[in-house]
Parts: C-alpha cells; structure tokens; sequence
C-alpha cells in the first residue's frame, strides 16, 4: 500500500516532468550553462581571493607589527579595532554583493535553464 501511494496519478510509476540524466549532461555542456558558470565564477573567485588576503594581512599584521596594531587612533580605539571591525563589515557587504549578483544576473539564467529543462521532460 505505502508504494501505491507514492506513485504518481496513473500508477505507471513514471516520473512526468523530471528531467533524464541525459539532458542534465546535455545543459551542461550548452553555451548558456557555461554563461552561468562563468559569470558565478568571475564573481565569486576574485572576492574569495580578496577576502582572504585581507584576512590574512589582518592575521600577520596582528601576530608581527603589534606596534602598529596597537597604535591609538582616538581615545580607547586602536587600528587592530578599526581592521577587525572591517572584517565584518567586508563579510557583510560581500555577502550583499553576492546576494544582488545573483538576483539579477544568476537567478534569472538559471531560472531559463530549469524552466526549458522541466518543460522537455
């Protein structure tokens, strides 16, 4: 009884409406998902490769130049602060960069190729 009732309307115990293995290999040598592909990656690559030198530098800058890191910029805050406040404040603004990248330019490239995948299933 538990299998009758996952099968689809009918009982043919096809799936309508799912895309084959074939055609996911097919997207994925197509033009348009190597559009997708690249534009995530020209995006995505250069801030991972800038957030993490930036996180870096602040690590050695902490561990060998103490002296600077402690430098007093104005009453109790120092440069050490100032850098490690920028540190979420870069994860924040990355994180909102990304966000509108791919509402505007992912999503809907993404959204194409889902909708012309389902509907050739």
């Amino acid at each position: 009884m538990a299998t009758e009732e996952l099968q689809p309307p009918g009982g043919t115990g096809a799936r309508p409406g799912r895309p084959t293995t074939e055609s996911f290999a097919e997207v994925q040598q197509s033009a348009e998902f190597a559009e997708l592909r690249r534009s995530h990656r020209s995006f995505a690559f250069p801030l991972t490769v800038g957030f993490v030198a930036w996180y870096l530098l602040y690590v050695l800058l902490s561990s060998y130049a103490g002296g600077f890191m402690g430098t007093r910029l104005f009453g109790n805050i120092n440069v050490a602060l100032v850098l490690g406040l920028g540190q979420f404040l870069t994860t924040f603004l990355i994180a909102w960069f990304y966000s509108r990248h791919a509402a505007t330019r992912l999503d809907p490239k993404g959204a194409a190729i889902k909708s012309r995948m389902e509907g050739s299933a």
